[in-house]
């Protein structure tokens, strides 16, 4: 199983069901075959006396496209063929039978030889029943230069929400049609895939990236290559620009709207790296409406990405802007240079001086242990990789090399141990990185504030131990660094020899080679197999500090 399906011939009817399940709206009985969805308020003998009706559709597989957009203010229903296939002219009748009053009822519909043929043939038996209808066919793709029938692809989002914003506003059928159509004119739209589409039950095709793709799986005009976002925007925006130009002779000063739409399968993280691009490419300054990045028009789950631009001006600002219930619609956002503010740092700067007093003894030692880490990073990574990510030695070195630059800097001050203590729980917070980074941070930070209060050393390292396990949720025995620190301040607390807390920190460390049940860190979702005989990195990194500390000279 490779995805999250059932049976391929009932995809579509569980997702049309689960719409209708969790909308308003109202479903054509499964019994007939049809596949319709309506407005559950819509009442065509009353709203259709007072505004057109506006109708969409055609293959399933590009949600929420189209069943998403049903809602006040854009679509009065929607009909859905097959994957990728165009739904029967029954099934379009059928929904204008259901929605069209005497206001009329228009149809918008992607240029695809299918959906053209089945809803133009349902618009003229509509009509011979004496119902108004007309069709408005959206051909926005750009990616075949003069092609003849340019497809309708994710520019037909926009057209919807004109068409049902001028609905909502009960302005005639016959202008809602000139103005849909007059948008259709203005509309480019360009799509990239680095992955087409598979359909549910069967194996995944492999093609090369390419540019121009289509929304029902079609191969692209060309294969690309692109390195990275910004390239991949570049092959999309450099052919969209110039047919924006070629079509309506737009020039440098064009405000667009852009909208950016995902294909399919593209990361939330994807989609905000392309959307700097597209920004960036396009000037800041030169959109004045993003609408996305989200998934609007998709093709399953390719993965890629459209644009579409169209020149911004204030009565399309207002219908795209306007409200809708329609969930499928993720909005209209002016774009605008980012405010920024002056983050409050000075703190960060308090324990840290410049020309801090030096306390030769103390800075020796503190120089020892700064040795230790780095001689120890690979075999704590090395222990880290049995148990975690295998980054711990690593982690524990960029943190000593945080105080060892402190150091030779004259920026840590040595002689007051508040004042060390803080110090290297700023640096530890700020350069370290990770829980362990944090963590220690904690450990010193708290231990400063005890020894502040006219604490001693071994008091205000039980308060910075008690804080760390409260921040950090462990306790001894659960394979982390306090099973060596725990025993080695307890030692401290009795007092015992700096080379007793040593002893108790390397026994507690090897004793964690026993323990294969951890219950804190990466370490708990290890199998208890891989955790025999290993000793915790953190303990390790612990025992071995102490080692240097208990052997640097006074």
């Amino acid at each position: 199983m490779e995805r999250f399906y059932n049976a391929a011939a009932d995809v579509v009817d569980d997702t049309l069901q689960t719409a209708a399940a969790t909308a308003p709206l109202r479903i054509a009985d499964p019994q007939s075959g049809l596949r319709v969805l309506i407005r559950r308020d819509w009442d065509r003998a009353d709203h259709g006396a007072r505004q057109v009706a506006v109708l969409s559709g055609g293959g399933a597989g590009h949600e929420p496209a189209h069943a998403g957009y049903i809602g006040d203010g854009m679509l009065t229903g929607a009909i859905s063929g097959n994957l990728f296939a165009s739904p029967s002219v029954e099934a379009v009748l059928a929904a204008i039978r259901e929605v069209c009053g005497t206001a009329g009822c228009l149809l918008v519909v992607k240029n695809y030889t299918g959906d053209r043929l089945n809803f133009g043939l349902a618009a003229e038996r509509a009509r011979s029943e004496d119902l108004n209808v007309a069709m408005v066919i959206v051909a926005d793709d750009v990616a075949i230069h003069d092609a003849p029938q340019p497809r309708g692809i994710a520019g037909t989002v926009l057209v919807h929400k004109l068409a049902g914003y001028l609905a909502s506003r009960q302005v005639p059928l016959d202008e809602i049609r000139t103005q849909a159509e007059s948008l259709c004119k203005r509309i480019g739209s360009l799509g990239m895939a680095l992955r087409p589409a598979t359909q549910p039950g069967q194996s995944a095709v492999m093609r090369s990236p390419e540019l121009g793709i289509g929304i029902h799986n079609e191969t692209g005009t060309r294969e690309v290559t692109p390195g990275s976002a910004e390239d991949a925007m570049t092959e999309v925006l450099t052919p969209l620009r110039n047919a924006m130009r070629d079509r309506g002779g737009h020039d440098g000063d064009t405000r667009w709207i852009a909208m950016l739409n995902d294909l399919g399968s593209c990361s939330t993280q994807e989609m905000g790296v392309l959307a700097a691009s597209l920004l960036r490419q396009l000037g800041q300054a030169s959109v004045s409406h993003l609408i996305g990045p989200a998934p609007l028009m998709t093709s399953l789950d390719m993965h890629g990405f459209s644009v579409t631009l169209v020149p911004a001006d204030d009565a399309l600002i207002e219908a795209l802007a306007a409200p809708t219930t329609a969930p499928g619609w993720c909005g209209l956002k002016p774009v605008v240079a980012p405010t920024t503010f002056t983050p409050d740092t000075h703190r960060e700067s308090e324990a840290l001086s410049e020309s801090a007093p030096q306390n030769p003894a103390v800075t020796a030692r503190v120089k020892a242990a700064i040795t230790a880490l780095r001689e120890a990073r690979d075999t704590l990574d090395a222990l880290d990789a049995k148990s975690g990510d295998g980054d711990a030695g690593t982690s524990m070195a960029s943190g000593a090399d945080s105080i060892a630059a402190a150091l030779d800097a004259r920026r840590l001050d040595t002689q007051a141990l508040p004042s060390l203590f803080a110090g290297i729980g700023q640096l530890l917070s700020r350069d370290m990185g990770g829980s362990s980074g944090v963590l220690l941070s904690i450990l010193f930070t708290a231990t400063s504030a005890g020894l502040a209060r006219g604490g001693d050393l071994p008091d205000a390292l039980v308060e910075g131990v008690a804080k760390l396990q409260a921040y950090g949720g462990a306790k001894p025995g659960d394979r982390t660094l306090l099973d060596a620190l725990v025993p080695a301040v307890e030692a401290l607390a009795r007092d015992e020899t700096l080379a007793d807390a040593a002893a108790a920190a390397r026994a507690g460390a090897d004793a964690t080679a026993e323990l294969t049940r951890a219950h804190a860190g990466r370490s708990a979702y290890v199998p208890e197999s891989a955790l025999a005989g290993v000793i915790d990195p953190g303990a390790e990194a612990v025992a071995r500090v102490l080692d240097a500390l208990a052997a640097a000279p006074r």
